[in-house]
């Protein structure tokens, strides 16, 4: 019995329907699986950090291919259910939300602090807070292989210049390298979800892509640039509530890395805000 057939016999048994409030839908398809794990390219060696496990659907052939699996759960139901269906020496389960886990704590204890593997199949409503602390958790990470809403993973290949680039897509290109696995259609579960997903991997750089001396100021910037996209850079930067410079600082700095006042910040690039962000720590680091 395959992994799909397994997970209609849990639904039938428990008499399991999905919880909207846990952005629950059940993965149906055995070819998306297959996509999933071989786009993260889990092997023996591999400690996986699964999220949201459901009903085990992928759980099964990621302890099927990898050394140990660790799932986090948030519905006490299924955790139930999963640790009585569930007969794998590999896996281990934690109930509870993964955005109040702390991940290099988990990596620590259960995989010595050494690279780990995070495969998901993401709720919708949560996917931009788990990758976003994902990457920024300081947490040794080989990859994060996800399936999340396609729209959102069109965000993150997206490159500066390109009409559906974000701050979000330059904070994932800071960090990782964006690679689009697989579209997959609202049919692969159930229930339906309205919008189409597709699996994406992010495959974590050795260093970030530029030298910031102050990541959180240059994140500050993107989110400003970014949150007025249609205003200029400028006046961006002097609305921002995480942001107290003056107007005139703003001028200088925007002039000394080499750019219009009138720009937009839709039209830089990372180098752009990391040699923008440098500028502004010098000045706070000489008014001290």
């Amino acid at each position: 019995m395959n992994a799909i057939d397994q997970t209609y016999q849990l639904i039938k048994k428990y008499d399991i329907h999905a919880r909207k409030r846990f952005g629950q839908n059940f993965l149906i398809d055995e070819r998306v699986l297959d996509k999933i794990v071989d786009a993260a390219g889990v092997c023996e060696d591999d400690f996986v950090l699964e999220i949201g496990p459901g009903l085990g659907t992928l759980t099964r052939v990621l302890c099927e291919r990898a050394r140990h699996v660790l799932a986090v759960e948030i519905d006490y139901d299924l955790v139930d259910i999963l640790e009585r269906e569930l007969d794998y020496d590999n896996l281990t389960i934690i109930e509870g939300d993964i955005l109040k886990k702390d991940i290099k704590e988990i990596a620590d204890k259960y995989n010595d602090g050494r690279n780990i593997k995070v495969v998901a199949n993401l709720p919708y409503y949560i996917t931009t807070p788990v990758i976003m602390g994902l990457l920024e958790s300081r947490t040794p990470i080989e990859s994060i292989t996800v399936m999340i809403q396609k729209e959102v993973a069109e965000r993150m290949m997206a490159k500066p210049g390109d009409k559906d680039c974000g701050a979000i897509s330059l904070t994932v290109r800071y960090y990782a390298t964006p690679y689009l696995a697989a579209n997959v259609p609202p049919n692969c579960f159930k229930p339906r979800p309205k919008v189409a997903s597709a699996v994406i991997r992010l495959t974590m750089l050795d260093k970030p892509y530029v030298e910031a001396e102050d990541e959180r100021l240059m994140f500050k910037l993107i989110r400003a640039a970014f949150g007025e996209r249609r205003k200029t850079l400028l006046n961006a930067i002097a609305n921002s509530p995480e942001l107290d410079f003056s107007k005139d600082m703003i001028r200088d700095a925007i002039e000394a890395a080499g750019l219009s006042p009138e720009v937009r910040g839709e039209k830089l690039d990372l180098e752009n805000f990391a040699k923008l962000s440098n500028i502004f720590s010098e000045h706070e680091n000489k008014s001290l």
